[in-house]
């Protein structure tokens, strides 16, 4: 069983401890996520910034062992099927690709990201995990949950508290269950200046190792 509370994650900076111990594992706790708990994760993406606040983010979800959930587990790749079944709740993230004007929004699909994040920092100050996939059909997911050609769905959420057996999860993925990552340093996505194939975050203080 996992302890969201012992992770030490190797920042170079300090950070608040509810990024340092946030983690996205495949195995989950059977504890119960209520109603309650699932409304403060999405109050809190209500809240995230969006560009000229539309808030162009639209969120199915679904409780495990409802019809909402089954359906949303069959637009899952197949691969994500098999450890998403471990979650207590999944959720869709898609967004309304135009603005009130019916022009493009290109920032609808950050927006949504932004989304995501303030609803998995509220997560982690709940002992509640995120897994955020890529991985689903999404012409399925438009087509299952009767969205118009205006909308796209992007993203999926596995949630539930931290816990669960590696022993629910196939072999490979057992292996590959552990808290630990690993992240670009900063001098490889960060410029200070001109993007460039090298930086210039040449501070002695700027950790570069």
């Amino acid at each position: 069983m996992q302890d969201k509370t012992k992770l030490q994650k190797d920042t170079k900076f300090e950070i608040h401890p509810l990024l340092a111990e946030r983690w996205s594992p495949r195995t989950f706790s059977d504890m119960t996520v209520s109603e309650t708990e699932i409304r403060s994760l999405l109050e809190a993406g209500r809240w995230a910034p969006s560009s000229n606040n539309f808030q162009p983010w639209r969120i199915i979800w679904g409780i495990k062992g409802s019809k909402t959930y089954d359906r949303i587990m069959k637009v899952l790749a197949e691969f994500n099927q098999s450890w998403a079944k471990n979650a207590p709740v999944l959720m869709l993230g898609a967004f309304k690709k135009t603005n009130p004007e019916g022009k493009e929004n290109f920032h609808a699909l950050h927006d949504l990201g932004a989304f995501s994040a303030h609803l998995t920092f509220q997560a982690q100050h709940l002992g509640i995990a995120v897994h955020q996939m890529a991985g689903l059909d999404f012409k399925a997911a438009l087509k299952e949950f009767d969205f118009t050609d205006d909308y796209h769905v992007a993203t999926a959420l596995a949630i539930g508290y931290y816990g669960g057996d590696k022993s629910d999860l196939p072999e490979d993925l057992a292996k590959q269950e552990t808290p630990k990552s690993e992240r670009k340093l900063q001098r490889e996505f960060t410029f200070n200046g001109n993007f460039s194939e090298t930086n210039d975050l040449s501070d002695e203080k700027q950790p570069l190792e």
